[in-house]
C-alpha cells in the first residue's frame, strides 16, 4: 500500500513563487517525481529524483522548479519560482520503478491545484 499527499498549491501571481509538498507513506521506490496535467492537456512527467540523487527536469521547468527529498520524513517537495501562467495545472506527486535508467511511475497522489494568474 502506498499514500501520497499533495498540500501547498493555490494561486500565485506570474513570477512568483510556490513550494509543493508531499507526504508518502507505505513501500514507496526510491525513484520519485512530480507531473502535471494542465487543462485540455495530457499529464506530462515534469521531474524526477532517482537513484544517487540525480535529479532530471523536462526543459519547460528547468531552472526554475527544483525538487527535493527529506528521506528521513518521507518528504517529497517541488519548489517553483518564476512561476508563468503555463504552469497552471493540477500537480501530482509519484513514485515509481526504474528501467534501464527510465523513470516509471506507479503510484500518484490525488493531486493539487496551481494557478498562476495576475
Amino acid at each position: 500500500q502506498v499514500l501520497l499527499v499533495e498540500s501547498g498549491g493555490g494561486l500565485v501571481q506570474p513570477g512568483g513563487s510556490l513550494r509543493l509538498s508531499c507526504a508518502a507513506s507505505g513501500n514507496i521506490f526510491y525513484a520519485m517525481g512530480w507531473s502535471r496535467q494542465a487543462p485540455g492537456k495530457e499529464r506530462e512527467l515534469i521531474a524526477r529524483i532517482i537513484g544517487g540523487g540525480i535529479t532530471i527536469y523536462e526543459d519547460s521547468v528547468k531552472g526554475r522548479f527544483t525538487i527535493s527529498r527529506d528521506n528521513a520524513k518521507n518528504m517529497l517537495y517541488l519548489q517553483m519560482n518564476s512561476l508563468k501562467p503555463e504552469d497552471t495545472a493540477v500537480y501530482y506527486c509519484n513514485t515509481g520503478s526504474l528501467n534501464s535508467g527510465i523513470y516509471y511511475p506507479h503510484f500518484w497522489g490525488q493531486g493539487t491545484q496551481v494557478t498562476v494568474s495576475p
